[in-house]
């Protein structure tokens, strides 16, 4: 697959409203992972560019874009959004071609971000402060209000749904942004700024700058005139932005890893579950934080269940993302040796069963095939550490006080599911697992741009998505007047 015709250049960063070439005057390779070939050159950002990003964002928050009313701010963004099902066939072929996820997974992303950008152009308008009761002769209320500037730092696996959860939320609530998007990832990032462009944006309330983390994502994490971060990514890059932060005293959102447990029991219905346990952990080829990647069944059903499994496993087909099969590559050769890595670990664990890598497949791809494991320990390697690969494990328990020792036994709690028809365990098991979101007789919820979604421990912590995210975005201010 080649990228197709794009509308805008992919070798330059957007800043103050235009296309502009990088300080360094340098360009990064971008990589087709479903081939190993160059499909084009990105920007190579750095603190150069990230200063002239935060100035035009610091300009646009004191010009034209402070005075537009809330609801001027969410016919923007819903705007916005209806140009983006407009650009949605190319955006899912752009982001196949550079993500390497199949075409019907990157055409469901595109199709996310306008939704995203459509919440929060209906929701600008909609978050009110309050009146509180005082003494005699007081009256109080609180407004809320924008940060300011806001950095965004996105990784590379699902760009646009990133982008329109944080940057989208920050923009309703009346921010000016600088956007980082993953070197490995950028060209539907800066398609988003020239979509924001056609919208009619004022210059400077969104700019993008490609680069390298340690450059660019560096320069904005600790930059002064940012008031506000939100990234998404691994622990030990999130706890280097934090301590960036930190140094200016600004507040942080962090969704970073996970090992996302679905607890299934005797009385659960098979049939409705099969799907879920599965494509839950292979999808996007498991690169996904929120990726279920341990299964926890109960002991009396696990062997029915684990063939079951076994056989949904052996149909997966894994090929190019042009081919829209299950899985598609890995984004690098350096991922695909980090989760080949895992598997030597678990090299003395049972392969319940394998998916297949097509025969048409390039060669120069970085292919995985989806890999079940069974009778895995709950303190294995494979069963507490983020593998962010198209692996999942399958983890035996006795009963329901074991699952819930086993689902909370990792440093992580972003995501889990449960899987019972019985209601007071549905609820006891929901209260008693430590994570960010917990589903019941389902996975994902359908992905919920209005559900609340971040995690607990060393997954991290605020939230995006819903109206939590606006909050986020947003500072309160208390005004008490007396008046007697």
């Amino acid at each position: 697959m080649t990228v197709p015709a794009l509308w805008y250049p992919t070798d330059k960063c957007f800043v103050d409203g235009g296309w502009v070439d990088p300080a360094s005057g340098e360009t990064l390779p971008l990589e087709n992972p479903s081939t190993g070939a160059q499909i084009g050159r990105i920007a190579r950002g750095g603190k150069a560019d990230i200063d002239a990003a935060v100035a035009a964002a610091q300009a646009a928050r004191h010009g034209e874009w402070a005075r537009l009313p809330a609801f001027e701010r969410g016919r923007l963004l819903t705007h916005m959004g209806r140009l983006v099902l407009t650009h949605v066939d190319a955006l899912a072929e752009i982001e196949a071609a550079d993500v390497g996820k199949p075409l019907k997974q990157a055409r469901a992303d595109a199709v996310a971000l306008a939704r995203y950008l459509e919440f929060y152009g209906g929701a600008a308008d909609k978050i009110h402060g309050e009146t509180i009761p005082y003494l005699d002769g007081y009256t109080v209320y609180t407004l809320r209000e924008p940060h300011g500037v806001t950095g965004h730092i996105v990784p590379w696996n699902y760009p646009m749904q990133i982008i329109g959860r944080s940057v989208g939320a920050a923009l309703a609530m009346g921010n000016c942004c600088v956007l980082k998007p993953a070197e490995e990832a950028c060209l539907t990032a800066l398609a988003f700024a020239a979509i924001a462009d056609e919208a009619g944006f004022p210059k400077g309330v969104i700019n993008v700058v490609p680069g390298l983390g340690e450059e660019a994502g560096a320069a904005l994490s600790e930059h002064p005139g940012v008031h506000h971060i939100s990234f998404t990514g691994s622990v030990p890059v999130g706890t280097l932005i934090q301590r960036a932060a930190a140094s200016n005293v600004i507040p942080v959102t962090l969704e970073l890893g996970g090992k996302s447990p679905q607890l299934v029991f005797e009385d659960a219905d098979l049939d409705a579950a099969l799907p879920f346990l599965v494509n839950a952990g292979i999808q996007n080829a498991g690169q996904t934080c929120s990726a279920s990647s341990r299964l926890l069944v109960h002991r009396p059903i696990h062997d029915q269940l684990l063939e079951r499994l076994a056989a949904r496993y052996e149909g997966l087909r894994v090929g190019p993302a042009s081919a829209d099969l299950d899985v598609g590559p890995l984004i690098s050769a350096q991922q695909k040796s980090i989760v080949s890595g895992f598997l030597a670990r678990g090299a003395d664990l049972e392969v319940a069963a394998r998916g297949k890598i097509i025969d048409t497949a390039p060669v120069g791809g970085h292919y995985i095939a989806p890999v079940l494991l069974a009778g895995v320990a709950p303190d294995h390697a494979l069963a507490r550490d983020e593998i962010f690969g198209p692996v999942q494990v399958v983890i035996p328990f006795d009963d329901e006080d074991e699952a819930i020792a086993i689902a909370n036994s990792t440093d992580f709690g972003l995501v889990a599911s449960v899987w019972t028809s019985n209601g007071a365990r549905q609820m006891r098991a929901a209260k008693a697992i430590h994570a960010g979101q917990v589903f019941i007789n389902n996975y994902g919820a359908g992905g919920g741009v209005e559900l609340p979604f971040g995690g607990v421990g060393k997954s991290g912590h605020g939230r995006e998505k819903g109206f939590e995210a606006l909050y986020g975005f947003s500072t309160l201010k208390t005004v008490a007047a007396l008046h007697g």
